[in-house]
Parts: structure tokens; C-alpha cells; sequence
């Protein structure tokens, strides 16, 4: 897996000769066990855009090599917000998706971008901020209450601002609870979940993050989660494969490859046995084969 730095615009160029450098390089090699790799497909490289989330918690640390070792295939990575990753499948400039906005991805699919779309798996968003908790959301069974009374108080809060999926949902949040922040207690970070959250830290104040990248990076944060179990909070991720109709060049075999794996018994046991070993519970659920309403879909 190679993770390329997204650049803010234009960005995602492909990088052909790098890619065919590090395909050359990949080829032959084994794994740990001994077992060779398999033999690379003749267009070995599949670009994938995907959430700083997936990336931050470590999963596709363990998703990607195990697909590249058992498919040959290459996966180069850009981890951004959703909107941003839906905006480079619009634009033909990734081949799959992993993303967790589902009403965007709606949009995406019924104006032709996509492919296929398939549920993966889903864990939720929660509120952090400081031990102190100056606006007393501590234990507020709707995020939408907490959201109200932070801006009551006026208790610094720290926003993505990127039109990622933690962005979308914090700004669904917002207007469940008839408000629009603005003053300067609400700051905008622009950057992914890793950053916004030490930011946050550094700063004594409220975020929303996704569990997941929270529990990876806890150790090194002095926050702690607030406002959790709102069935508002739910977090899913799809996979989706984009329309070769749309755009002819996209490697759509390989990324239906990547989309299969990650749906397959394979894929869905490693994405429930990440976590458990280092916080004693999962931090994604696989949820192949479900229906996406029945989990309370957004």
C-alpha cells in the first residue's frame, strides 16, 4: 500500500511512473509466512480514495496488504474527506471508493458516477472533549442537546470544515438542534480526524470524531468521550465502485476486486477482529449481506 499526499486543487494525479516502479518492485515478493504473492494483473493498480478515518485507526494497515498479497494487485491510497473522495470519483480520479456519508453517496450513484455500491461495515461518532466538561453535555443521551448546550455556553468546539462524513454529520447535528454555530468559540481546523482531535486537546475543547480514530489515538489525548449510544450517531461506510461508462480509463475490474474483497467472509473477519486484541472489542462491524435501513441508516 502506497499513501499518496493529497493536494488541494487540482489534486490526485495518477503518477503512472511511480506506480509502475512500485508494481515492479512489488512483484514476487512473499509474505511473512512464506506464501508468494499472487502474480500481478496486467493493470495492477487501483487508486483508492477513502476517509482519513480508515486510515487514522490503522484498519487499511490490515485490509490492504492482506487483498494486495492474495490478489496481486497494487492499492495506492488517498485518505480524505468523503466529500473530497466522492468529488475525485465525480472527476474519474479514483477507481474505488470508501466512504461514510450515505445521503452524498446516494447522490453520487443516481447522477451515474458509480458503478456499484455495497454496505461494509458501520461504528459510530461521539463527542469528546475535556475531563472538565464546562458545558456539561457529560452523559446527554441526544448529541443534538449537547450540540445546544455547548452554544449556550459558548465552549470552544472544533469543526472539520472539510465536507468529510464527520462534517456532514456534525452539520446534520447542528440543525437537528435548530442552530447555526458561528462566533469564536466555533473553529474550523480543515484538516482530517487525526489533527482535529489534537487540536481539540491542545485547545480544551469539544469535537465530533468517529470511535474509532478516538480509541487508535486516546493515548496521546487529553480527552475523553462525553456524548455516545444516540442512535443519531451512527457511522456507515460503503464501498463503491466507479462507473467505467463514465469514465472508461478507471481499472474497474480491479476495483471490483477490491470491493468484493472487502465485502467477502475474508474481508468482513478481518474488519471485525481489528481492535480487538489492543481495546478488547472491534472497532468497525461487518456488515455485509445486511440491509443498510435496518441499521438506521441516515
Amino acid at each position: 500500500m502506497q499513501i499518496l499526499a493529497p493536494r488541494h486543487p487540482p489534486i490526485y494525479l495518477r503518477l503512472a511512473f511511480i506506480f509502475a516502479l512500485c508494481a515492479c518492485g512489488r512483484q514476487g515478493t512473499s509474505s511473512a509466512e512464506g506464501t508468494p504473492a499472487a502474480k500481478a494483473p496486467a493493470a495492477s493498480d487501483i487508486l483508492l480514495a477513502t476517509t482519513t478515518s480508515t486510515q487514522d485507526s490503522g484498519l487499511l494497515d490490515v485490509l490492504v496488504p492482506a487483498f494486495e498479497q492474495s490478489t496481486g494487485y497494487v492499492v495506492k491510497v488517498v485518505a480524505v474527506g468523503t466529500g473530497q473522495a466522492l468529488k475525485m470519483g465525480e472527476e474519474g480520479n479514483a477507481d474505488v471508493l470508501l466512504v461514510h456519508a450515505p445521503e452524498s453517496e446516494r447522490s453520487f450513484m443516481e447522477a451515474g458516477f458509480g458503478a456499484d455500491r455495497w454496505l461494509v461495515m458501520h461504528n459510530d461518532f461521539v463527542i469528546v472533549g475535556p475531563t472538565s466538561d464546562p458545558a456539561e453535555v457529560r452523559g446527554a443521551s441526544l448529541a443534538a442537546d449537547a450540540f445546544r448546550q455547548m452554544a449556550a455556553a459558548s465552549t470552544c468546539f472544533i469543526s472539520r470544515g472539510d465536507d468529510s462524513g464527520t462534517h456532514k454529520m456534525e452539520l446534520r447535528l447542528w440543525e437537528g438542534a435548530a442552530l447555526t454555530p458561528a462566533g469564536d468559540w466555533y473553529q474550523e481546523s480543515g484538516q482530517g480526524m487525526a489533527a482535529t482531535l489534537r487540536i481539540a486537546a491542545e485547545k480544551g475543547a469539544y469535537t465530533l470524531t468517529d470511535r474509532a480514530t478516538y480509541l487508535a489515538l486516546r493515548s496521546g489525548l487529553d480527552l475523553v468521550i462525553l456524548v455516545e449510544g444516540d442512535p443519531a450517531l451512527l457511522n456507515i461506510y460503503h464501498v463503491i465502485t466507479v462507473s467505467p461508462e463514465r469514465w472508461p480509463d478507471v481499472n474497474a475490474e480491479g476495483a471490483r476486486a477490491f470491493a468484493e474483497f472487502l465485502v467477502s467472509a475474508e474481508g468482513q473477519a478481518l474488519i471485525g477482529e481489528f481492535g480487538l486484541a489492543q481495546f478488547g472489542g472491534p472497532l468497525f462491524v461487518p456488515d455485509a449481506g445486511k440491509v443498510e435501513q435496518d441499521l438506521g441508516s441516515p
